[in-house]
């Protein structure tokens, strides 16, 4: 690496957010900053910034995320926000689901070299899965499409009752703003913007939360869900 690509030092606020997983987060740092820039996953120009912009700015998204659930990283890429919520968040069980398979081979040895016996590694597109994979509590997403789109993706993969969490920036209003239409016919039955990280990054990271009712994905959708279960018993009878 050049001296301009060298991984910094973790900052105290890491120790303060990872604790036991510290040496986890450094190593996670430590892949990304090498074989991640290598294999084309992150730029070289992140690494200097990868603790505050990437590791922290996603681990704080456990702020939100409740207790216990089960969790759809949609669009993961190099594992952000999957990998730092994972090790915040023991308890969460967490699916880190990506098409790209030089994308899913580096996700699947980062969860192996760190023991995160609690995260599965899927490759396939969102739109594809409903059906293949089990309806999750929560959808996480970062840097991965506007919102209506990534709603189309994201929404349909959840349980009735279920949240879409997604790392927006500066234009969430307006994202939510432009997408009501989308977002209504989806199922959509409340959407909000936190600040989270008070204390831990600055600025803080701003989460778009996506709230769905009964039939997450809405009338579109609701076929399709019924057909995938159909075929889901099937498969299960034979």
């Amino acid at each position: 690496m050049t001296e301009a690509e060298e991984l910094p030092q973790a900052p105290e606020q890491a120790r303060t957010v990872f604790g036991e997983f510290f040496p986890e987060a450094v190593r996670y740092a430590e892949l990304l900053a090498d074989a991640g820039v290598k294999r084309g996953l992150i730029g070289p120009r992140e690494v200097p910034r990868l603790w505050e912009r990437h590791l922290l700015n996603c681990a704080v998204l456990s702020e939100v995320v409740p207790e216990g659930v089960t969790v759809c990283d949609v669009g993961s890429g190099a594992g952000l926000p999957g990998i730092p919520l994972a090790l915040v968040r023991p308890d969460l069980k967490i699916t880190l689901l990506e098409p790209l398979l030089r994308r899913t081979n580096f996700l699947q040895e980062v969860v192996e070299l760190l023991g995160l016996d609690h995260v599965t590694v899927v490759r396939g597109r969102a739109e594809e899965m409903l059906g293949k994979v089990p309806p999750v509590h929560v959808v996480t997403a970062r840097a991965v499409a506007p919102l209506d789109r990534l709603a189309g993706w994201g929404v349909p993969l959840l349980r009735p009752y279920g949240e879409m969490l997604a790392l927006k920036g500066d234009t969430a209003e307006e994202e939510i703003q432009g997408a009501r239409a989308a977002l209504s016919k989806l199922g959509v039955v409340g959407t909000s913007v936190l600040q989270v990280g008070e204390g831990i990054v600055d600025p803080l990271s701003t989460v778009v939360r996506v709230e769905v009712g009964e039939s997450p994905g809405g009338v579109r959708f609701a076929a399709k869900r019924a057909k995938a279960a159909r075929t889901s018993r099937t498969r299960r009878r034979r």
